[in-house]
């Protein structure tokens, strides 16, 4: 069964057939070499317009929990996006990437590179989290010890702000359940 998914924007994949009939009402019978590299540009210009739709400042940081794939293996981290604003976490790091709310309303990438895939979730830490659990949390993430419970005790889903933009509703259930990738 596929993953539920609602996508923000991505280059992994892109089919011509699915722009081909915008674009030869567009450029007509130009060739297919031409008609990519357009699809291509419309695809990169779509990324600017959901960077602009997702233009929304959030009272804290946000932190970005990774699960990596490096040419060495698989490693966890973290890093934090202090601006605190959604649009900055399409930050295109990698060769191929794609943003996306998951069913459980969390806001996730999936970033292609030479060595591997990476996968990021975006998070934010809720009102009233000391620096101490901060910290404890962050520990966590470094070390691969996190827990889905620890994530959702200390952090907010970004989804529910993004589906205002798109009209898209998560579910408010959030399972208790060991991290997922």
């Amino acid at each position: 069964m596929a993953e539920e998914k609602h996508i923000v924007w991505s280059d992994i994949n892109l089919d011509l057939e699915d722009w081909r009939d915008s674009l030869t009402e567009i450029y007509g019978d130009a060739s297919e070499d031409f008609l990519y590299e357009k699809m291509c540009e419309s695809n990169e210009m779509n990324f600017y317009d959901e960077r602009a739709n997702l233009n929304i400042q959030l009272p804290r940081e946000i932190i970005v929990i990774a699960d990596l794939g490096l040419w060495n293996g698989r490693f966890s981290g973290y890093k934090t996006i202090k601006s605190g604003n959604i649009r900055d976490c399409l930050c295109p790091e990698c060769d191929y990437n794609e943003w996306y709310v998951d069913k459980k309303g969390d806001f996730r990438c999936r970033a292609i590179h030479h060595d591997g895939t990476n996968h990021y979730l975006y998070r934010t830490f809720k009102n009233g989290v000391s620096d101490y659990q901060i910290e404890n949390f962050k520990e966590k993430l470094y070390n691969g010890t996190a827990t889905r419970a620890d994530i959702t005790r200390l952090t907010h889903r970004l989804g529910d702000e993004i589906g205002k933009v798109y009209g898209w509703e998560f579910s408010k259930k959030q399972k208790q359940e060991i991290f997922e990738r």
